[in-house]
């Protein structure tokens, strides 16, 4: 449990180090899975698949953006712990 607990703490501090990075990430897997599965759907125009790749793009990327703000608001505050158990 320890381990997984290191694990996360890491995961949680390069995320806060590499926020822009990790939602660019998530946008591109995300639009190239949209992509892939829209291209597997034969009955679509081309224009109409696009443009449902960009949507589930944008959706995943304020999902991520949601996430990161979690993960600043958490870190945030078990800093403020921190420094009041400083004190």
């Amino acid at each position: 449990m320890a381990d997984a607990k290191t694990q996360f703490e890491s995961l949680r501090k390069w995320v806060v180090e590499h926020k822009l990075r990790t939602v660019g990430c998530l946008w591109l897997s995300g639009i190239t899975g949209s992509i892939a599965y829209n291209w597997s759907r034969p009955n679509m125009k081309t224009s109409v698949k696009i443009i449902h790749a960009r949507l589930h793009a944008q959706a995943l990327t304020l999902a991520a953006l949601t996430g990161a703000a979690l993960v600043e608001y958490y870190d945030h505050k078990l800093s403020e712990k921190a420094s009041e158990q400083q004190r």
